[in-house]
């Protein structure tokens, strides 16, 4: 199956924020690390997309959650939102991630998936004004504000990410 391109992801820009461009870069973006480098901002401005699926009774549903780039997805929470066992959550394989939501690992975008996808926005993207996310390739990145991430994408506020030790 072939993933899908930035194309996909600006055509979906062009409706909800016009004239916003996808920006390209010479070196790649697939980490957190290395977009936030590339742009020239913190870490925790980066949007992650952690793509996972969720084994329930009667199916596997796709779900994607976005989080800051300093902070790590706590799984745990995740299943205690479907009600299932830390291991009913599973991060998606390379594989799944081209056939199910579109696009290669270190690419995958917030939006613009092969199919519609349960999202979730981990609420502590609200520190900043200005975010950066994947624009569907590994050295492709748009800025988005938090607003037009959960409208776009239709997502949830929530509490998703590990406790951070202080």
């Amino acid at each position: 199956m072939q993933p899908l391109t930035p194309q996909n992801v600006q055509a979906v820009i062009d409706r909800v924020m016009p004239g916003t461009q996808i920006i390209f870069f010479e070196n790649t973006t697939a980490t957190s690390q290395q977009a936030a480098d590339n742009i020239g901002c913190l870490l925790g401005q980066i949007v992650k997309s952690i793509c996972f699926l969720v084994e329930l009774e009667d199916r596997r549903e796709p779900i994607i959650v976005l989080t800051s780039g300093d902070q790590k997805v706590d799984d745990r929470k995740i299943a205690d939102l479907y009600g299932v066992g830390r291991k009913k959550v599973k991060v998606a394989t390379a594989d799944e991630l081209v056939e199910i939501y579109g696009y290669p690992p270190g690419s995958v975008p917030p939006f613009g998936h092969r199919q519609p996808i349960r999202t979730y926005i981990d609420q502590t993207l609200s520190r900043w004004d200005q975010l950066y996310a994947a624009g569907g390739d590994h050295n492709a990145i748009f800025p988005i504000t938090l607003a037009v991430l959960v409208s776009t994408t239709g997502g949830e506020l929530r509490d998703v990410v590990r406790e951070q030790n202080t």
